[in-house]
């Protein structure tokens, strides 16, 4: 599974690196901080899965990445090789700011 850090993140997004952000917490998880992104909650992610895209990196996001590993693990299963974690969620991207 492909993993990024959160330093690694946050240099990807100030060289303005071509990728799609998911957050996959729930909706009062993301209100109370979030990165941005597209927002779809874990249990909806399946269904939505067509607004994912596979041609690009995406990186998906929770609060500590262990959700986001599950995910991953499921959409792999579905054919997404694009797919990259965020190691430590939200919880280790507080600590680069």
């Amino acid at each position: 599974m492909n993993q990024v850090t959160a330093q690694e993140l946050k240099n990807w997004i100030e060289n303005k690196k071509d990728f799609l952000l998911v957050d996959i917490r729930e909706g009062w998880e993301r209100e109370l901080f979030n990165i941005g992104g597209l927002h779809i909650p874990m249990g909806d992610l399946l269904s939505k899965q067509s607004d994912i895209p596979t041609d690009t990196d995406v990186v998906l996001y929770c609060e500590k990445g262990i959700r986001s590993v599950i995910a991953i693990q499921r959409m792999e299963g579905l054919g997404f090789h694009n797919l990259y974690n965020l190691r430590g969620g939200m919880k280790a991207w507080k600590e680069v700011l």
